[in-house]
């Protein structure tokens, strides 16, 4: 049988792939053929077998032409609408893959693809075709299991949208799941047009309304790891000592140094201490960074269950650790009162913020007080009193960071640097993990201290190595893309706003006159969004590229130690090549592994991200829950041909969709990038504040809907007429 098929295939491929009858529409190709009705779904498997291939293509009016001959591969993106993209990792554009051209491809999948269609002067993206699954990215997936009560089997509905489809689980695969348990299933047939999926559940991760099991859905949909071995937290207790005179030994000793560590009030794992005096015109900064390299030696259990994480991953009500606690919270970090082991950066830096001298030391510390940004700004902006004579042996150190901070902002605002200073959001949760309120989470002066400190000392560090010419992890951001940057000052036009982009050159700088431009008008958020999506994303290398969103030709990530293995590895590097032990052998061990310790980091950081995404929106969609019906004024932050998003103040966001503005048929325009109705010309624009009634929520999907609603309950729009 399978070779008569494979005959079969041949005859057709060679007659399709002659010149003489090509292109033929099906019906044209099984009379040719002189194929029997009876016999013509066979010849549609032939021809579909040849499609896999890439040995023939379907035509949009429904002729087999002879197949690309090339094969792209790339990982497959789904979305939720059944469409996706093949991303190339080498390659900025993807390729488009219709719905009837997926070839039973799942999200994340690792794929081939033929190109069915080259980029025009319209269309900018090409098109491709599914016909090969290389690796399948997804083998198992977080859902709600569903089942009713005559039925013996259920079904999986997956939490994540680009899936498409729900998994069918077979009685005996059932796990003892009841209807409304959140699961893991693990797949074990992938389905195809006609069948659904199958899988097995493997894990029961609690009821859908059980506290806690939302979050812990996240974390177990991006395979965060949760607990440690007990061989790794058996490590990090037999390392975990208090430090010694032999700990000492060797080390610079600072610990009559004034210095503070400065945090969050909820920190507790503290891994920076910063410590600033004069000397003559000149600020002495001293940047002490925990040396976490002295407790976990490399390829050591601990070092292994670090790399394999890569972050901390901080969600809405927990935080997963890099490091087990004993360390994280205990020995490594810099606590007041007690001997800790650091790495440190001493910057002499002068009145223009440049740093015209440093060194890079092992050192003992003893951290004076432990202070909070909040008490900090107290200090510094506020000038509250109380707070001044609590810590006044400190004040005149405060000062003097203040002072030097602003000295090294502006430096960098002169070179062109990029902030993006959008405020964090910040759920407040009660002991179940309800969402009692939704908060901006904003930087004051004392966060601008200590960020503007650490990314000196990043430039600092980064600087020193690259022209050492050792190997060594950089923290790169490239330039955007001419095309994203010419659609973003394409945009902005309409609202009164240019940017100028040189030929071939892209500057930092004139993204941050933009930002100037636009701060406290009404579009200040939305282009800010913009101009941010049209940046590339930010990642770890062994090659320096330069960073553009800072405008820093060097840096690094080397001031967080306990929540990034990246830094981890940089302080390897660094104390190897202070103790003299930089050998050829050890340059090049360094050199074999640092691609894949930087792309593992890089891709750690972005599961990170999305799964603190994730959670903050859902307990955003809690929260509005229990405001159905309610009123809220808000902000237009965003206009399509579907509706309209109004972000409220407390960074909620909803869409207004336009089935829920029944008081008129609303148009589009894409130009003015405005909503207008046809008989009554009210408008909705960008930035205008509207008022808007919280009509539905979907904690599965993590959306919320909105209705435009006057105080009073009328329309709220802007009247034309």
């Amino acid at each position: 049988m399978d070779d008569t098929f494979e005959k079969r295939k041949k005859v057709v491929y060679d007659l399709i792939c002659d010149e003489i009858y090509v292109p033929m529409k099906f019906k044209e190709l099984a009379n040719f053929l002189q194929v029997q009705k009876e016999e013509r779904d066979e010849l549609r498997k032939v021809c579909e077998a040849l499609g896999q291939e890439g040995k023939v293509h379907l035509t949009r009016k429904g002729k087999y032409v002879k197949g690309e001959t090339k094969r792209i591969t790339g990982i497959y993106r789904a979305h939720q609408k059944g469409f996706g993209f093949v991303i190339l990792p080498e390659e900025e554009s993807d390729i488009y893959i219709g719905e009837e051209n997926t070839g039973g491809a799942f999200d994340a999948d690792q794929v081939e693809v033929v190109i069915t269609k080259e980029p025009d002067g319209q269309d900018r993206r090409r098109e491709g075709r599914i016909v090969r699954i290389l690796e399948r990215g997804i083998t198992k997936l977080v859902g709600l299991y569903r089942k009713k009560p005559d039925q013996s089997y259920g079904f999986v509905i997956p939490d994540n949208p680009r899936m498409g489809k729900d998994v069918f689980i077979p009685e005996e695969a059932g796990k003892g799941a009841v209807d409304g348990h959140k699961v893991v299933a693990e797949l074990t047939s992938y389905g195809s047009d006609n069948k659904k999926p199958e899988g097995r559940i493997i894990e029961i991760i609690g009821h859908i309304y059980d506290p806690g099991t939302d979050i812990l859905s996240i974390v177990k949909g991006y395979d965060l790891p949760m607990e440690f071995s007990e061989k790794v937290l058996n490590q990090a207790e037999r390392v975990s000592g208090p430090v010694s005179t032999a700990d000492m030994a060797g080390r610079k000793d600072i610990r009559d140094w004034q210095m503070v560590t400065i945090d969050g009030e909820d920190a507790r794992d503290l891994d920076d201490a910063v410590s600033v005096v004069r000397s003559g015109e000149d600020y002495i900064l001293g940047v002490h960074i925990a040396d976490v390299t002295n407790y976990v030696q490399e390829n050591s259990a601990l070092d292994r269950e670090a790399k394999d994480r890569g972050t901390s991953v901080y969600l809405a009500d927990r935080v997963i650790p890099m490091l087990p606690h004993t360390l994280s919270n205990g020995i490594c970090s810099l606590n007041a009162g007690e001997d800790r082991l650091a790495l440190s950066c001493i910057m002499t830096v002068d009145r223009k913020g440049n740093v015209t001298d440093h060194e890079i030391a092992e050192t003992v510390i003893h951290v004076d007080r432990r202070m909070t940004y909040t008490s900090v700004n107290k200090i510094i902006t506020e000038h509250d009193e109380k707070e001044r004579d609590r810590y006044q042996e400190l004040v005149p150190m405060f000062e003097r960071m203040a002072e030097l901070s602003g000295i090294i902002r502006e430096r960098r605002k002169r070179r062109g640097s990029i902030d993006f200073d959008f405020p964090e959001t910040k759920p407040i949760l009660d002991e179940e993990g309800h969402p009692l309120d939704i908060m901006p989470y904003e930087r004051n002066a004392a966060h601008r201290i200590i960020e503007d400190f650490m990314l000196l000392a990043n430039e600092t560090v980064a600087e020193d190595y690259y022209w050492q010419e050792l190997p060594f992890v950089y923290r790169i951001h490239e330039a955007p893309e001419e095309g994203k940057l010419r659609a973003l000052a394409t945009f902005i036009n309409n609202f009164g706003f240019s940017m100028h982009i040189g030929v071939n050159e892209i500057r930092p700088k004139e993204v941050q006159k933009l930002l100037a431009r636009i701060e406290g008008t009404p579009q200040e958020a939305m282009i800010s969004r913009l101009a941010l999506r049209s940046m590339k994303q930010a990642k770890y290398t062994p090659e320096n590229t330069g960073h553009f969103g800072l405008a820093a030709n060097y840096y690094t990530h080397f001031t967080s130690p306990i929540r990034r293995y990246p830094d981890l590895q940089i302080h390897r590097i660094i104390k190897d090549n202070l103790r003299g032990r930089m050998t050829e052998e050890r340059i090049g061990h360094y050199q074999n592994i640092l691609p894949e310790v930087t792309k593992h980091a890089s891709e750690t950081e972005r599961r990170a991200e999305e799964a603190e995404r994730e959670t903050i929106k859902l307990k955003k969609t809690e929260y509005m829950q229990e405001h159905m019906g309610e009123v809220f004024e808000g902000v237009i932050s965003g206009i399509t041909k579907w509706g309209m998003y109004v972000e409220l103040p407390n960074t909620v966001e909803g869409l207004v969709h336009v089935a829920n503005m029944p008081d008129d048929h609303y148009e589009y325009n894409e130009r003015n990038y405005e909503m207008t109705g046809v008989h009554t010309n009210k408008t909705y624009r960008l930035g205008q504040r509207v008022h808007v009634r919280v009509i539905d929520t979907n904690r599965m999907l993590r959306t919320i809907d909105f209705e435009i609603a006057s105080e009073g309950g009328e329309a709220d729009g802007e009247d034309e007429r």
